[in-house]
C-alpha cells in the first residue's frame, strides 16, 4: 500500500471518529440544557411523542359535554393551562357564576405514555383524568365532570383531603392507590409527572420517580375498586380508548408541557409509524449509552478494509 493511500485512510478514520464524537456531544448537550416548555425535541418527535398543548391556544381541547372550551373557567397564563378558581369566575346577570366543567382532549388514546407538569395553588385540590368515556360521564350528574382514573394534584400539607389517606394525596390513583417514595416540589412550583397506561398495566411517576403501579382486572385491583367511591359505577374500570381530562375542581391549578406517546402493542410502534429499537432508545440515546470508539478500538469497530 502506498504512503499516500495510507494517509488518506488515516484521514478518513480521523473524520469518522470526530463525527461520532460530535454526535455524542450533541446528544449529551440536548439532555443537559434546560428545555423550554410546550415543545417537542427532535428525539421526542422520533420516538412518536405528540404535543397536546402548544402553550398559546386551546387547539385540540374542548369542555366535556361541550363543543367549546368553557373559557370563564379555563384560561392560558404564561404558557400554562390554568383553572380559574371558582371565586374568580365571572357572574351572570342572575348573580350565578358562568357554567364551567372539565377540559378534555378532543382526541382519544388507549395505550400511551403521558408526561406533563403541574402546580397547585395553596390548599388546592384538582386532578388529571384518563381512560375517560365522555358518553359515560355525561350520563351521570354532574354532566360536565369526567369519570375516569385520576392522577391527584393536591397541596398535601394544607388541603384536608390528604388526611383521608394516602390514596387522596398528590400523585395518587385517586381513592384507589396511594403513592410511595414521592418528593413534591414546593406549592407554587411545577412538578413533573408521567402516566404509563399500556394494556392493563398503569404507573404514576412524580419528579422522575415511579410512585405507584397497578394492573386492572387483578384480584388486588378489584378489591381496591370495591372499597372505593367508584364501586357502584358499572364499567368504570374497563380499559377503553379515552380522553385526557383536566378537572374543574374549585381551586387554581396549572398544567403545561402536556405530551403523549401513543403505543401500538403490536411491536410497540409509535403513532408516527417509526419502529423503535426493543429498548425504546433513540439513536442519540444509543450513542451516549454505548461504546465510544478510541484509536485503540478502531480495528474492532471499523471494517478492516478501511484501516491503514
Amino acid at each position: 500500500m502506498t504512503r499516500t493511500r495510507r494517509q488518506r485512510k488515516l484521514l478518513l478514520l480521523i473524520f469518522l471518529v470526530g463525527s461520532w464524537n460530535l454526535a455524542v456531544y450533541a446528544a449529551q448537550k440536548e439532555k443537559t440544557l434546560p428545555q423550554a416548555p410546550n415543545i417537542l425535541t427532535g428525539q421526542e418527535k422520533a420516538q412518536g411523542w405528540i404535543l397536546l398543548f402548544n402553550g398559546k391556544t386551546f387547539n385540540g381541547w374542548r369542555g366535556l359535554g361541550y363543543d367549546r372550551v368553557p373559557e370563564a373557567h379555563w384560561i392560558i397564563e404564561n404558557g400554562a393551562i390554568k383553572k380559574v378558581p371558582s371565586k374568580d369566575v365571572p357572574l351572570q346577570k342572575d348573580g350565578q357564576p358562568l357554567e364551567g366543567g372539565d377540559l378534555m382532549t378532543i382526541d382519544e388514546f388507549e395505550d400511551f405514555e403521558l408526561s406533563f407538569e403541574w402546580k397547585i395553588s395553596p390548599a388546592g385540590n384538582s386532578g388529571l383524568k384518563y381512560n375517560v368515556s365522555e358518553e359515560m360521564s355525561v350520563a351521570k350528574p354532574p354532566t360536565h365532570a369526567a369519570l375516569g382514573f385520576e392522577y391527584q394534584t393536591l397541596d398535601d400539607d394544607k388541603h384536608p383531603d390528604a388526611k383521608n389517606g394516602p390514596n387522596r394525596t398528590a400523585a395518587a390513583l385517586y381513592d384507589l392507590i396511594g403513592p410511595q417514595n414521592k418528593k413534591l416540589k414546593l406549592v407554587g412550583e411545577f412538578n413533573s409527572a408521567k402516566i404509563v397506561f399500556i394494556g392493563k398495566h398503569g404507573e404514576h411517576w412524580l419528579n422522575g420517580v415511579k410512585v405507584l403501579e397497578f394492573d386492572v382486572g387483578t384480584p388486588l385491583f378489584d378489591g381496591l375498586l370495591a372499597k372505593s367511591k367508584y364501586k357502584d359505577i358499572a364499567h368504570f374500570a374497563d380499559k377503553r380508548k379515552g380522553h385526557i381530562v383536566l378537572q374543574d375542581h374549585t381551586d387554581a391549578v396549572w398544567y403545561r408541557n402536556l405530551k403523549i406517546r401513543p403505543v401500538n402493542l403490536e411491536g410497540r410502534t409509535p403513532s408516527n409509524g417509526r419502529r423503535e429499537d426493543p429498548a425504546g432508545h433513540s439513536w442519540k440515546e444509543t450513542l451516549t449509552m454505548g461504546f465510544l470508539p478510541t484509536v485503540a478500538s478502531l480495528p474492532a469497530f471499523f471494517p478492516r478494509s478501511i484501516l491503514p
